[in-house]
Parts: structure tokens; sequence; C-alpha cells
């Protein structure tokens, strides 16, 4: 799949994201009642509630991980810097040089400065962390999820999601 197929087809596929996980999204007053937050008692109550609540307000907590995701970049400055160099510098090279230039004896092609633009880009981006950037949205994510989704009572509803009518 090239590029430009992938770009005339990104606002189908937002559409698609849109309608399958963000139709999930819960109201917050649902997603954040204090009436229903309680200890549970044992492993297997946490559990169910865990595997309950996961699927019940899995659009809220794809809106959580994006958060904290934009939190993470925000607050890590040269991590922003590095990303947009890379992408700049892709996005230049195969925009505004396709084919290869001449600069006095030398033939500049893509792939050389394809090579230039990792050699400067990869060394910045190593040292903005993106490893350690990643770690932290997976752990605080899973902190948060799993703590909500362990501590939130399953609504009425899920008592009689299991009955068949007679």
């Amino acid at each position: 799949m090239d590029q430009q197929s992938l770009i005339q087809r990104m606002p189908e596929l937002l559409a698609q994201f849109r309608q399958e996980r963000l139709s999930h999204l819960r109201p917050p007053q649902e997603f954040f009642d204090m009436q229903r937050v309680s200890r549970p008692n044992d492993l297997t109550v946490a559990t169910q509630r865990i595997t309950y609540n996961t699927r019940f307000f899995s659009g809220n907590y794809i809106v959580v991980v994006a958060i904290l995701a934009l939190y993470s970049l925000l607050t890590n400055p040269l991590l922003l810097i590095a990303i947009a160099f890379l992408v700049g510098g892709f996005t230049a090279i195969n925009r505004f040089i396709p084919e290869p230039v001449q600069m006095g004896d030398n033939v500049v092609t893509q792939k050389h400065l394809y090579t230039g633009l990792f050699v400067i880009g990869l060394p910045i981006l190593w040292f903005a962390a993106p490893i350690a950037t990643f770690f932290w949205l997976v752990g605080s994510s899973s902190v948060l999820i799993l703590g909500h989704a362990a501590l939130m009572e399953p609504g009425i509803e899920s008592e009689y999601g299991t009955v068949e009518s007679v």
C-alpha cells in the first residue's frame, strides 16, 4: 500500500474507528460515578469487574490512553522535536526532491538524503528516550485503567446481561 492511497483512505479509516470504538463512549457522569466505587472483596470479584468494565468502558479507556499519550509528548519536547524533524524530513525529501539533483560535481539522490536524515535524526530520537516514554505510557495507562475497572462496580445492566427471555 503506497503513501497516497493511505492518505486518501485516512478519512474512511477515522470514520470507521469512530463508529466502531468511540460509539461505546460512556458519559462522564457514568464513568466518574462515585456511588459505584467500592473495594472488591477478593481477587475473583476484581477479575470479574475488570473483565466487565474493560468492555463496558472501552471507548473511555481509549480516550484516557490518548490523553496520556498527548501528555507524554507535550512534556517531552525533545521527543516532539525529533519526531517532527524525522517526519518533516521524510515529507520534504519525498515532496521536493523526487529525482537526483546535481550539486557541483556530485549527484545527490534520495538515498543520500535519507541516510543524512537518519544520521542526524536517530541520535536525536535516541537521546529523547522514546522507549522510556512508551513504557511510561503503558505503565500509567495500565494502572489507571485496571484501577478504575477493579474499583467500579458493574451497573445493574450487567446482572441481566446473561438472563435469557422466557
